[in-house]
């Protein structure tokens, strides 16, 4: 059941990043960079945000680091300046490459397995401390880090007057069901 709940917010993810992002595009530069307030400050600080922890995420779950980023002997990501560091300030960079994180993200999760999802992960976090946990509590946080930041995202779209939606799961998934997406 994990793997199915997880593929089915990988598919979730990508639907809610191109309704966020259709709305942030429709913003000019100066508006998505507007500080609000947030904790990453704007529309582009918290989008930067998450796909920033989604590429040392996925890094972690793939064991490939090196195509995410290169680390240090302590682990830390070299050229990391932390968390709100902004990765892509034009936006249509940023869009491409979540576009492309996100199909990487659908795939990876395509191929997981229960059994993977029971074993442990182990990873350091980027200052460089060891953690260790069952998978599926990891991924778990990844898709709940992702559904927490594009909250925020929304409350900043709205104090600039766009609206994004409805970004229920479960309009997610009826629309998915109506409309006969492969799952």
């Amino acid at each position: 059941m994990w793997t199915e709940q997880f593929r089915a917010l990988a598919r979730y993810n990508s639907w809610m990043n191109q309704r966020i992002y259709a709305e942030a595009r429709e913003l000019d530069d100066a508006a998505r960079k507007r500080d609000l307030g947030a904790f990453f400050g704007s529309v582009a600080g918290t989008l930067n945000h998450v796909l920033l922890t989604d590429r040392i995420w996925m890094a972690r779950f793939t064991g490939d680091e090196g195509s995410y980023t290169s680390r240090d002997r302590f682990g830390v990501p070299i050229g990391f300046e932390g968390l709100s560091q902004i990765v892509y300030p034009v936006f249509a960079e940023l869009w491409r490459n979540r576009e492309l994180l996100d199909r990487q993200i659908e795939f990876w999760a395509r191929s997981l397995t229960n059994d993977e999802l029971t074993s442990n992960l182990s990873y350091f976090n980027t200052t460089g401390r060891r953690f260790s946990h069952p998978l599926w509590q990891a991924v778990t946080h990844f898709f709940n880090h992702q559904t927490h930041h594009r909250g925020q995202v929304t409350t900043l779209l709205h104090q600039l007057g766009k609206e994004p939606g409805v970004t229920d799961f479960v309009a997610f998934a009826r629309e998915e069901r109506d409309e006969g997406f492969e799952q």
